[in-house]
């Protein structure tokens, strides 16, 4: 900062504050014409929610309209730290905007119930307060489906554009910049992001297609579509993807789940036909490979217990298991009815995640694969004093900044883990449900364990404080925890 509030690259503190809360003004627009939107369907539905989102869409859009006159900056030019306030201001206020339909709905949520529902829809989380879905209003459904939909495109641009940037978690394995200009795939940002919302399209509606041909109605498609690509998991029903009762819907829903885990450059690559990046292709095969094992064994676990035939227990795990590793949290039954053991595995399931670049949310496979390799190492050195062991990922040197960053991350995942299931314990939340509902929501899973929050229940019981401090969490999962952490270092403002 120099003097008279000039920053050293010319632009005022004002300027520098009003870059931040500009871009919100014109997301707010959006929202709002996403709700006017709404507002024709329920007027064709006649459902008796056009006034909710009519009065929500006004507001909306005046409010938008009020920040972009009153936070013009004079110039243009957003650094790094201006896009990361933005990014964190906006997952922060968006929900609150979304959530006032919910609250003016003639059967309205409260606040907090509001927020929650709306933060668990952006985040792609999947966790609901509400029940009797049979009998809700069909433009309240569409909108928690819509909101979680275009959640996921977000969570893909700050996976590929923002995270890797900050240099924390080990995400700077996968910055779009490399050295050699063969694998550059696009010139510009605009280029990937327009691919990458081509692909997320297209996905959806191979989805929406799939699961009208199994069966589902089109309004049932389209809605399932949108919260399966995004790995989000609101559904219609109560009994969510166990309504259909059908095992082509479960085995579309598995393939649809497991490709919106994988990185979503990986597609681009495919499609511009470049060759594909070797740190890219080792997290998606570890990926795949632990889908595929913990499936099997699962399944196995399901004929030797409860005598299943080897068909349908592989279609009941591969699809429960599918669910909760990419974080989507569909369910066709209660897997915590299958013993103790497999509700102990599905427990471990929630930290675990699908690749970076993706809708999934959790630690991500590919910090298992550094830990590993990082174990690795220091085993062979045990053995071996002398030798000279180089962790690799992939074809790739892990360099001392990204072991060490992803060791951070993992000791403050944990921290974080277990201060939320303090806090929930604090306002009255019983000790198993607070340990995994603060893993559920930090993991953006969505169904918890156990008979409160677990596959078969959902988070309305919980205190109004419970579902501010799991809201937060989403949040903080979402931005994957380093995010907020690095806007309480002083240093992050110089």
């Amino acid at each position: 900062m120099t003097e008279n509030g000039v920053t050293a690259n010319g632009q005022s503190a004002a300027n520098r504050r009003n870059l931040v809360i500009f871009p919100i003004g014109w997301l707010l627009i959006v929202i709002a014409l996403a709700e006017m939107l709404l507002v024709l369907i329920s007027v064709a539905l006649l459902d008796g929610e056009t006034a909710a989102f009519l009065v929500s869409s006004i507001g909306t859009f005046m409010l938008g309209l009020a920040i972009i006159i009153s936070f013009a900056p004079t110039n243009f030019g957003m650094d790094f730290r201006q896009a990361v306030l933005f990014v964190t201001l906006a997952w922060v206020i968006v929900p609150f905007v979304a959530a006032v339909p919910l609250m003016l709905s003639p059967d309205g949520l409260s606040v907090a119930d509001a927020y929650f529902e709306t933060v668990s829809a952006i985040t792609t989380t999947g966790s609901t307060v509400m029940s009797g879905l049979d009998h809700q209003p069909e433009t309240v459904l569409l909108w928690r489906s819509l909101m979680q939909w275009v959640g996921g495109i977000g969570i893909i641009g700050m996976a590929l554009v923002i995270f890797p940037f900050l240099r924390l978690g080990g995400m700077q394995l996968f910055k779009l910049e490399s050295s050699d200009q063969s694998e550059k795939l696009f010139y510009r940002s605009g280029q990937l992001a327009l691919a990458i919302f081509g692909i997320y399209m297209f996905i959806t509606v191979a989805c929406i297609l799939a699961y009208r041909f199994g069966g589902m109605s089109w309004f049932d498609a389209l809605n399932h579509a949108f919260t399966t690509v995004c790995t989000g998991g609101f559904s219609t029903h109560d009994a969510s993807m166990g309504y259909f009762d059908s095992p082509f819907i479960d085995w579309a829903s598995v393939f649809f789940m497991a490709a919106s885990g994988i990185p979503f450059l990986t597609y681009v690559r495919l499609t511009r036909r470049a060759q594909s990046s070797r740190r890219l292709e080792t997290q998606v095969v570890g990926f795949l490979t632990f889908l595929t094992v913990v499936s099997v064994a699962i399944a196995i676990w399901l004929v030797i217990v409860d005598g299943l035939p080897f068909c349908e227990a592989l279609t009941q795990s591969s699809f429960n298991v599918v669910s909760v590793v990419t974080t989507t949290g569909y369910a066709t039954q209660d897997y915590l009815a299958w013993g103790t053991p497999v509700a102990g595995m599905f427990f471990l399931l929630t930290f675990i995640g699908g690749c970076t670049g993706s809708t999934a949310g959790g630690i991500k496979i590919f910090r298992f694969q550094v830990l590993a390799r990082m174990i690795s190492q220091l085993m062979a050195r045990q053995s071996f004093p002398h030798a000279i062991v180089v962790p690799r990922y992939g074809e790739r040197v892990l360099s001392d900044e990204e072991v060490a960053s992803v060791c951070v991350f993992f000791f403050l995942y944990i921290a974080t883990w277990l201060a939320v299931a303090l806090l929930l314990q604090l306002v009255g939340v019983e000790p198993m449900t607070a340990l995994s509902g603060s893993i559920t929501a930090l993991s953006n899973v969505g169904p918890g364990i156990g008979s409160i929050i677990g596959p078969a229940g959902n988070f309305a019981s919980l205190s109004d404080a419970a579902k501010w401090i799991l809201s937060a969490a989403m949040l903080i999962g979402r931005l994957e925890i380093m995010t907020v952490f690095v806007l309480l270092v002083p240093a992050f403002y110089r």
